[in-house]
């Protein structure tokens, strides 16, 4: 919203506003060009002020953007999540009515690219400090390392793979909420 201006009473009793043109006769756009003026000096003095004690804005939280947007997906307007979950509904449909070893083969790949298509949006998100997705990046990467720790050591104590899991887990939540704070603005969750 644009600032309103305020009646201003000059020494002779008198009453201007500061958009009205002054005794030398000015023009609107002279008037324009004057308030662009102070505008563009407003970030000098906030500078100024914010180094006097007051806390700064993190250059995370000036670079975010607005509330409502969702961060640009890097490869532009090509609507590659949607057509990937487009893809995993069908499979999915597909295997339940195909049934069999077929279906069941059907099944898992729609949740493969389902699971994949959810796993991009939430990296790009919560990377670029718009909505905190810390849980579900340290449980992927808690079962990606217990996965990887089954396959290579082959026969593993359940309850061992399970600490591992929990370990990896602990540690890779500390630091994606790290990194959300620092990319949000100091913010723990959003």
């Amino acid at each position: 919203m644009g600032k309103r201006s305020r009646k201003r009473t000059g020494s002779s009793g008198t009453t201007t506003t500061s958009d009205a043109p002054s005794a030398t006769g000015s023009t609107r756009a002279e008037r324009d060009a004057a308030r662009a003026k102070r505008a563009s000096s407003r970030p000098a003095k906030t500078a100024r002020a914010t180094t006097s004690g007051s806390r700064a804005a993190s250059p995370a939280r000036r670079r975010r953007s607005p509330r409502g947007e969702r961060p640009p997906a890097p490869w532009g307007n090509f609507p590659l999540v949607e057509i990937c979950v487009l893809i995993a509904l069908v499979l999915l449909i597909g295997g339940f009515i195909i049934g069999g070893t077929r279906g069941a083969t059907m099944v898992l790949a729609g949740l493969a690219v389902g699971s994949l298509a959810g796993l991009e949006l939430s990296i790009r998100e919560h990377f670029a400090g718009y909505r905190s997705h810390t849980t579900v990046l340290a449980g992927v990467i808690a079962l990606g390392t217990a996965t990887v720790v089954a396959l290579i050591v082959g026969k593993i104590l359940l309850p061992i793979l399970f600490a591992i899991a929990i370990v990896v887990f602990v540690v890779a939540f500390y630091l994606f909420r790290k990194v959300f704070r620092r990319r949000s603005g100091g913010l723990s969750f959003r």
